[in-house]
């Protein structure tokens, strides 16, 4: 498919996607398209935030509009790899013959919900790096591969810290943006209490397919992208690594790890998806910082002196992308 043809898909069938999760999901804009430009890029997304913000109730609503099979997990401290990705079982027949099978487990579906990642141990949370990073799952000696398209949407809650296990850097580094989820506004909470006054029941209609997302993926990866633009995303990424002729003042003084490659490789992926969606053949500076926070947010470390100046990645990636200016096309 060309960009030019399918600029009516994107205009048409993403509008009317948004427009039915927003029969659902009040608000939270920013959060629903930072889920779908992770969708259509192929990447998997963490979502933080405090219970009750409609985390989990985005994903399952996705899930009925893009007519996609959709699984839940819910993670705690007594979860086995087994009970994510499957496990070998012992089956007899009718005729006493028994066999080893593999009974997949939830992960095998095409929209992941991975529900209070942080409270499942290291060793049960490495179980989703294969299949986040490869799209298979191994067991024994057999490779499974899961069906296109993939996405883990993983949530955790930043103000419970006890009984929790923080993610893994390596594992940190394979989602492709860190969303936070904040509180709505007055306007979207007093909607969100009249809907739930009303009770009323609502049926979502399927928009698109898992064809169509494919084909849409091919579809961002035909954006132009110019030098210019490909060198501000290399600079805004090098200037996170402290100690290196490129880095910031503000990441030689609060940064103590940078962001690594993957994080240029993600701002060009969703800069690309968000450059379709603006209805755009080509992406743009402006598409780069739109994604940079959600992207390169979960890929830095504060040092000590950051957290005792109250800096923030957020705060810091702020300052780094006011300053960085692209070269002269």
């Amino acid at each position: 498919m060309k960009i030019a043809e399918g600029r009516e898909l994107v205009a048409s069938g993403l509008h009317r996607v948004r427009q039915e999760i927003a029969r659902v999901i009040v608000g939270q804009q920013d959060v629903v398209d930072g889920v779908l430009i992770a969708l259509v890029a192929g990447g998997h997304v963490l979502l933080e935030g405090v219970p009750g913000l409609g985390k989990t109730t985005l994903l399952r609503t996705l899930a009925r509009v893009l007519h996609l099979k959709y699984s839940r997990i819910q993670f705690t401290p007594d979860l086995m790899p087994a009970d994510v990705v499957g496990s070998v079982i012992l089956e007899t027949d009718s005729r006493g013959a028994k066999a080893l099978r593999f009974q997949p487990g939830p992960i095998f579906a095409n929209l992941v919900l991975a529900d209070e990642i942080n409270r499942a141990t290291p060793k049960t949370q490495s179980a989703l790096l294969e299949a986040m990073q490869e799209s298979t799952v191994t067991s024994g000696n057999s490779t499974h591969h899961l069906e296109l398209p993939f996405l883990v949407m993983a949530t955790q809650n930043p103000i419970e810290m006890e009984g929790t296990y923080p993610l893994p850097e390596a594992q940190l580094d394979r989602f492709l943006m860190k969303i936070v989820v904040n509180y709505p506004s007055r306007d979207e909470l007093n909607r969100i209490v009249e809907r739930t006054v009303q009770k009323e029941e609502i049926h979502l209609e399927p928009i698109m397919g898992r064809q169509e997302i494919l084909e849409l993926r091919s579809l961002c990866r035909q954006v132009l992208v110019a030098p210019h633009v490909q060198d501000f995303a290399i600079d805004l990424v090098m200037a996170t690594q402290p100690g290196t002729s490129h880095s910031h003042a503000l990441a030689d003084k609060y940064i103590r790890y940078g962001s690594s490659p993957r994080g240029a490789q993600a701002l060009m992926e969703c800069g690309r998806v968000h450059a379709v969606l603006a209805g755009r053949a080509h992406l743009s500076r402006e598409d780069v910082e739109a994604v940079a926070l959600s992207v390169l947010r979960h890929r830095i470390i504060c040092n000590f002196d950051a957290h005792a100046d109250g800096q923030t990645p957020d705060s810091l990636l702020r300052g780094i992308i006011q300053t960085v200016r692209a070269p002269a096309a």
